[in-house]
């Protein structure tokens, strides 16, 4: 079976973590203990409070809220599922962005008394800025406007003219009541005009297409292994797992950010040598010259090479309270290698709300906005939007070692 990631995102008391415990609940995967802890917990209006399921920090179970992103695992005859729910409050934009770097589709929760609100638009921008392909809006607790038809179909055209200019590729939405289960699993008696599937049956059968083999070869090296023994005594591998692309035996290949260049003469998986390696498998590639590669460099085929340059530009997401100001140094990580980078220039801050581009001299805590940054010396990379496991990156405040910034890279300038 293959695996669908997705994130829920949704303003506070949206019902996100409601409707992963109905999914959890309704789809049989949730054990008697747990069953019997939660039951123990609390009710609400006299069915067992869902969220629970989900919110297990102390905290959360206190305000009802959630506060850091939990990860639940279920699967169907169909499908497995790896569910990233978000927080809701505007204070917690860095967790949704933690939850939505490696999901493949987003569902955000709407209320359907408030309709679209500030935080709809934020978390949209972010599934969009983000490259999340697909995007499923989840008109809940419809059974507080009496199943309306009406009142579902004027959210659904309040959304598309919010986000007639975000990049989509699928957007569906659906009415549903987390709480109680329509439309969620099991199709809703309560609202009889809607002939769509329900959420679940969207996400058994949504194709996903996340072929990282159509992507250029890309190999970041995390262990150079030199067993220095009489029976390897010669033996020199660049250990580590392929990002994206397919490497075969014999290709030529060259090593960023130096530009040497040799073959690859053989690829060994823990097992055996195959012919060759495609993503994500974790192998160790063997090449022909002995040359100087260290973690950090990336092995990529010759005559599909990423951009090499100390001058990126990029998105970035904010994640630390004090704020982001020109001239600040930091450590930047990006696959396997970590360098000194300072930030030259912030280009513009983003409204989440209006997608305007506005001047600004710092960016603060949960803001996300376009910057230039000059890296000590130089990193291999694509765009985000062509590959986002070469084309992202974190900063670290190294005197606290605290990851204070999200990056997706533009590209050079």
């Amino acid at each position: 079976m293959d695996l669908l990631r997705f994130i829920t995102a949704g303003s506070v008391d949206d019902g996100k973590s409601t409707l992963i415990g109905r999914l959890l609940y309704d789809s049989k995967s949730v054990f008697q203990d747990q069953l019997e802890a939660i039951e123990k917990t609390g009710q609400v209006n006299g069915q067992i409070n869902l969220a629970l399921l989900t919110d297990g920090l102390k905290a959360e179970r206190e305000q009802g809220i959630t506060i850091d992103v939990a990860y639940k695992y279920f699967s169907t005859p169909k499908r497995k599922f790896i569910i990233a729910d978000a927080p809701g409050h505007i204070q917690y934009t860095r967790n949704m962005v933690t939850g939505a770097s490696n999901s493949e589709l987003a569902i955000i929760l709407i209320d359907s008394r408030k309709g679209v609100i500030e935080q709809t638009y934020r978390h949209s921008y972010i599934a969009s800025l983000l490259k999340i392909p697909h995007v499923v809006i989840c008109v809940n607790k419809m059974d507080l406007v009496d199943f309306s038809k009406e009142r579902f179909e004027e959210i659904v055209e309040d959304y598309k003219n919010f986000a007639s200019d975000l990049d989509f590729k699928g957007l569906e939405f659906i009415p549903i009541s987390a709480l109680n289960g329509d439309n969620v699993v099991d199709t809703s008696p309560n609202m009889t005009w809607w002939k769509g599937k329900t959420l679940l049956g969207y996400l058994e059968d949504l194709e996903i297409e996340v072929d990282e083999t159509k992507h250029e070869p890309r190999f970041p090296v995390q262990y150079v292994i030199r067993p220095q023994t009489e029976e390897h005594h010669d033996y020199r591998g660049y250990a580590g797992q392929v990002r994206s692309g397919v490497f075969k035996k014999g290709d030529d290949i060259a090593v960023l950010p130096s530009g040497l260049r040799s073959k690859i003469k053989s690829i060994n998986t823990y097992e055996s040598e195959v012919e060759e390696a495609f993503a994500p498998m974790s192998v160790t590639i063997l090449l022909e010259d002995e040359i100087d590669i260290s973690r950090g460099d990336m092995l990529v085929v010759d005559k599909h090479q990423p951009t090499v340059s100390q001058d990126l530009e990029a998105e970035v997401c904010w994640m630390d309270a004090k704020s982001l100001v020109p001239g600040n140094k930091y450590l930047l990580r990006q696959t396997t290698g970590s360098v000194k980078s300072a930030v030259k220039e912030i280009s513009f801050r983003i409204d989440i709300q209006t997608h305007e581009k506005l001047e600004s001299s710092q960016l603060a805590l949960n803001e996300i906005g376009r910057i230039k940054i000059r890296t000590a010396k130089p990193i291999a990379f694509d765009s985000y939007s062509e590959n986002r496991g070469t084309g992202s990156f974190v900063l670290v405040d190294e005197g606290t070692n605290n990851t204070v910034g999200a990056g997706m890279i533009v590209g050079a300038y």
